[in-house]
């Protein structure tokens, strides 16, 4: 006989998640459900994604295509077309750990998980294409709600030169401290909603934002070396992109930036 017993995820996040407790023979093992319909968010989750990125076939596609590489993602139990039955990895996430070394461990996972797709990425939807044409969309967005980017903006076509003639591949989109699990001898990244082929560079920067600068290179190193103007081009993407997200979704405090800030520091080290 199998008893399950299902009840909310304690952690805040953008789908609404459960805890799936499976208990056959007198075994527990606790699984998540993930729903993924923009339909059941709540209206803070709405607001948290621009509807033009959406697509509950991403994440579980990207699931998918991970299962057999043998990186130590969470494993897939099952899916349906709008919803995941993920396994539930014992660890915490990267941002509550204050010291260097498990960042550096991430950055060394994250240069293993873009060499095994480097010759063979994805193609075609439902995984996003950062090109040109995406990296345009977010300058306008950004200088929309803050005017205060409008030089950055008038520059912008040298960003995007930058950023389209780094080395791509596939990747998660949003390796942020938030979305990777470190557990024993384990680097397992979690919400592959923005999973897509790009420049390699968005996931180390996306990794080490936040950090000093002396930190942020030891975190980089980790990963190998990264030309400075990719970096650079990189980070003032994502700032410009969190600009331009959404004007009604805020990330929780612990996970605010000041993203002008970062963004015409990024611009004066591109000489923009």
């Amino acid at each position: 006989m199998i008893e399950i017993d299902r009840r909310p995820y304690a952690y805040r996040t953008t789908h609404k998640i459960e805890e799936v407790d499976v208990i056959e023979s007198g075994l527990r093992r606790t699984l998540l459900r993930k729903d993924l319909r923009r339909s059941h968010l709540d209206p803070h989750g709405l607001g948290a994604k621009p509807e033009f990125l959406d697509d509950p076939r991403r994440e579980i596609a990207a699931y998918t295509l991970l299962a057999d590489a043998d990186l130590g993602v969470p494993q897939c139990i099952e899916a349906g077309s709008d919803w995941l039955l993920l396994e539930k990895v014992d660890g915490v996430e990267l941002w509550q750990l204050g010291e260097l070394h498990p960042w550096k461990e991430a950055a060394r996972w994250l240069a293993r998980f873009h060499a095994a797709f480097i010759n063979r990425p994805p193609v075609g939807p439902p995984f996003l294409d950062y090109d040109a044409a995406y990296f345009a969309i977010w300058p306008e967005r950004a200088r929309a709600q803050h005017s205060s980017v409008a030089r950055i903006v008038e520059h912008y076509d040298r960003v995007v030169e930058i950023l389209m003639d780094c080395p791509r591949t596939f990747v998660h989109g949003e390796f942020y401290a938030p979305n990777v699990i470190i557990g024993d001898h384990r680097v397992a990244p979690v919400d592959w909603e923005m999973a897509g082929v790009g420049p390699a560079v968005l996931d180390i920067a996306a990794l080490a934002a936040g950090w000093g600068v002396a930190q942020r290179d030891e975190i980089v190193a980790a990963y190998g070396l990264i030309p400075t103007e990719c970096l650079a081009a990189a980070e003032l993407h994502f700032a410009m992109q969190w600009l331009g997200w959404s004007a009604d979704w805020q990330p929780p405090p612990e996970h605010r930036r000041d993203w002008e800030a970062e963004a015409f520091g990024a611009a004066e080290l591109l000489g923009l």
